[in-house]
């Protein structure tokens, strides 16, 4: 007898049911594993702020940085990277708040591209080296570390020394300015020490797949790492952001006749480093979670305006991770098949039941992405069900899938309460690490996730059932990175006041008031400081040329030949705040007081026709040069004589002296528009929005457009330009100052020049 469709779709129910069950039996087991781990963390971190941090103080940046500098060898393995290398290093080496380290690349004799953007490199730093592997790339990525080491091993032979920590990066990581600081301070009395990893934001929401990776670093790296250090069955590894001591390497090495410190053939190298510690009997592993209390600006999404907010910022490392599911499932299989595969065959099940259960958290995902899809079929199933019920309410009536009262019905409202608290303890853990909007996205990115680690775990699966067939190391499977933006690049460069309490211009009282002040007024720290009387024009510029890592110079707008102001408007000179210095081997090179954004950049090189290149000069010394050396420009080479020719014409000065009173005229000279902010009369976001208005009436005064716009009075503008021209000083005052000549040589000079100009 035939098989009806309602006998069919009976079957495929009692299948479904049996499948219900699985899942559901799965998703408890999976709970409770989840909800052990969170009632430890949050019993924990209870605990800590109720007994502990009451009794101990917690350490300061300042104990931070006083601790005597180790040297530190960096390790860096390179295959393919030549898009990113060289702009990656260099921010690192900019941004790095350490002098004595030494950055050591990987990279292979196929690889020219990568070494060439590494010879770039060490034309510019003396402390970047280039170790070639010996077999052509790509092998693995513990290869490639195991000749990094051994290169490092050969650097320390030939030098005389031995580097106590070595720290494992990798070519993409934009590495917090304090974070070699605080491996410093921590080993050799801790053998490894892990940072947390932080993903940068994508630039939408609806970029679900970088969004995942947010969300998953945040719950572990706030949460699950933590708990594994309370086990104490070894941290794994992140790869990158981890810092060893020597004696911690030189243990896994002498553990084979090759002296080998990473395993070869292994995907996840880093992972299994701490395990393999722990087995050795290296102890005194840290997961490090250490915030820097910081004033960041902030834009009001309502008002627009822009106010100083105090935020912690964590020493950690900030990556950029793929943006496609293609990407994303190449890179997570591969720690998938390292982790959970190879992890398997090369650690086991061994040791204590605490360490087979964290060895069972690491291995679940296989099963869990596996049912996780099969939970969405048997929703879609559910869903269809009642769907065409709803439609057809007099078809004919299945047994429910799920009786109320039953085992399977008490399973699910268990398992439902474990997905609201999953989802809820997710956006706990990604709120702490970004913001209440990331917090609430999460939720979308969750079900994205389980898609992603789906596909990824699949692909794992056949990789490693290739190396079991074949026998053949898996290769290092690269994943390709875009460079990375200018604020991505920018998010942990060494701030400015950081760098002057290094310097010891100011002590961290001083940066602290002044910061308060840059809050209350918005104004910029450097210029709140010089304000303040506690730091020199020049001392900022010096140090400004040092974080950006750009050469600062002395412009005078006497000197600047005509040629060059003509190359570039006057128009865009007070646009950018730029002024033309010199033309070199067919670049432009401008000067400026802070860096311009990237595509006002390329506006000046369209513009010019040319590249372009920077350096940094004092604030009031290019103001001054705008004013003056487009009025030289405007009004020709005259053939009146100056009064500093004339002085050194009748050898009254040397032209030493010439040139110390020429500055110190510059420097006196302050522009309107920070007149008007030391006076009050303006606030900075009325300027900056006047500024982006008068874009658009670039031949109107700056003074006349505020009034016109209603930002000044005609009073206060008279008051403002009034003081302009008092602070700023007279050469022949200057140098009479200086006791260079007499007040009456300076009138006589200029009755002098008077006559020859009447005559010409």
């Amino acid at each position: 007898m035939a098989l009806s469709f309602v006998d069919y779709l009976a079957y495929i129910m009692v299948g479904f049911k049996g499948l219900l069950f699985l899942v559901a039996g799965i998703f408890l087991v999976s709970g409770i594993d989840d909800l052990v781990v969170d009632v430890i963390y949050f019993t924990r971190s209870i605990y800590r702020a109720l007994f502990v941090w009451k009794r101990h103080r917690r350490m300061t940046e300042q104990e931070l940085l006083a601790v005597p500098e180790q040297p530190i060898a960096v390790m860096v393995p390179a295959w393919n990277e030549s898009a990113i290398i060289f702009s990656m290093v260099n921010n690192t080496i900019a941004t790095l708040n350490y002098s004595n380290f030494h950055v050591f690349i990987g990279t292979y004799p196929n690889d020219l591209d990568t070494q060439r953007e590494v010879a770039r490199l060490r034309e510019l730093h003396d402390n970047i080296h280039c170790i070639v592997c010996r077999d052509p790339g790509p092998t693995s990525k513990a290869d490639c570390l195991n000749w990094v080491y051994w290169g490092i091993k050969d650097f320390e032979k030939a030098n005389g020394f031995e580097f106590p920590i070595f720290v494992m990066e990798d070519a993409e990581d934009i590495i917090h300015p304090l974070a070699l600081k605080l491996m410093n301070y921590l080993i050799p009395r801790k053998n490894m020490v892990q940072l947390p990893v932080v993903p940068f934001e994508p630039a939408h929401w609806y970029q679900l797949t970088r969004a995942h990776y947010m969300d998953e670093f945040a719950e572990n790296h706030h949460k699950n790492m933590v708990i594994r250090e309370v086990f104490g069955r070894g941290i794994p590894c992140a790869g990158v952001g981890c810092g060893f001591s020597r004696e911690a390497l030189e243990i896994l090495s002498s553990d084979n006749e090759q002296h080998m410190v990473f395993k070869l053939g292994s995907l996840t190298e880093d992972y299994e480093m701490g395990m393999r510690l722990k087995a050795v009997g290296v102890e005194r592993a840290i997961f490090v979670k250490f915030p820097i209390r910081r004033t960041v600006p902030r834009k009001s999404r309502l008002t627009g305006k822009t106010r100083q907010v105090e935020k912690d910022e964590l020493v950690s490392i900030r990556n950029v991770f793929p943006a496609t599911m293609k990407a994303a499932v190449r890179q997570k299989s591969r720690w998938i098949a390292g982790i959970a595969l190879q992890g398997w065959e090369n650690l086991r099940w061994e040791g204590d039941f605490l360490t087979k259960y964290v060895l069972f958290k690491d291995r679940k995902a296989l099963l869990t992405s596996q049912v996780n899809m099969l939970g969405y079929l048997v929703i879609l199933f559910v869903l269809g069900y009642y769907l065409v019920v709803w439609l057809h309410p007099d078809a004919y009536r299945y047994p429910p899938l799920v009786e109320q009262g039953s085992l399977l019905w008490h399973i699910i409202q268990v398992t439902t309460i474990f997905l609201f608290l999953r989802l809820a303890v997710r956006m706990y853990c990604v709120y702490r690490f970004y913001d209440l909007k990331r917090a609430l996205l999460s939720v979308v990115n969750f079900v994205w996730a389980n898609f992603v680690n789906f596909f990824a775990t699949n692909r794992a699966l056949f990789l490693f059932y290739q190396y079991l067939v074949t026998g053949k190391w898996i290769k290092w499977d690269h994943t390709q990175h875009a460079p990375p933006s200018e604020e991505e690049l920018s998010a942990f460069r060494r701030r400015i006041g950081d760098m002057l309490v290094e310097r010891r211009l100011i002590n961290f009282t001083q940066l602290e008031e002044a910061i308060a002040e840059q809050k209350r007024s918005g104004r910029l720290l450097g210029d709140i400081l010089m304000q303040k009387g506690l730091v020199s024009e020049d001392e900022l510029v010096q140090t400004l040329g040092m974080q950006l890592r750009i050469t600062t110079r002395e412009i005078d707008p006497y000197q600047t030949p005509l040629e060059l102001l003509r190359l570039l408007p006057r128009e865009l000179a007070v646009r950018y705040s730029v002024f033309p210095v010199e033309l070199k081997e067919n670049r432009l090179i401008l000067a400026a007081a802070a860096l311009p954004h990237r595509d006002e950049l390329s506006a000046i090189e369209q513009a010019v026709a040319m590249p372009v290149e920077l350096c940094l000069t004092a604030k009031s010394s290019l103001s001054f040069s705008i004013q003056r050396g487009y009025e030289r420009l405007e009004q020709g080479e005259s053939d009146r004589p100056k009064l500093g020719e004339l002085l050194l014409e009748k050898n009254l000065v040397t032209p030493e002296t010439l040139r110390e009173a020429l500055k110190r005229q510059r420097k006196s000279y302050a522009r309107l528009g920070d007149i008007l902010l030391d006076e009050g009369m303006i606030t900075v976001h009325e300027l900056n929005s006047a500024f982006d208005q008068q874009v658009q009436n670039p031949g109107e005064r700056l003074g006349e457009f505020l009034v016109r716009q209603g930002f000044l009075t005609d009073q206060q503008l008279e008051r403002a330009t009034k003081l302009q021209k008092t602070r700023f000083r007279a050469l022949g005052d200057i140098l009479s100052e200086m006791g260079a000549v007499t007040q009456e040589t300076v009138t006589a000079l200029l009755h002098e020049i008077n006559q020859r100009r009447r005559r010409a």
